[in-house]
């Protein structure tokens, strides 16, 4: 599937995403969760410091 995704993200006309891991802590279990996204490269800074 990854194969997939990259050759679809690769076209002239679309921007260059970058892949973005998080991880964070579960208000419920205190148990660490990770959450991965893939999201415009010009924006990556603005979802890392979304809570």
């Amino acid at each position: 599937m990854a194969k997939k995704t990259v050759a679809t993200l690769q076209n002239k006309d679309s921007r260059s995403f970058t892949k973005v891991v998080r991880m964070f802590k579960s208000p419920k279990t205190g148990a660490y969760a990770f959450e991965e996204k893939m999201v415009p490269a010009d924006s990556v800074k603005d979802y890392l410091n979304k809570k």
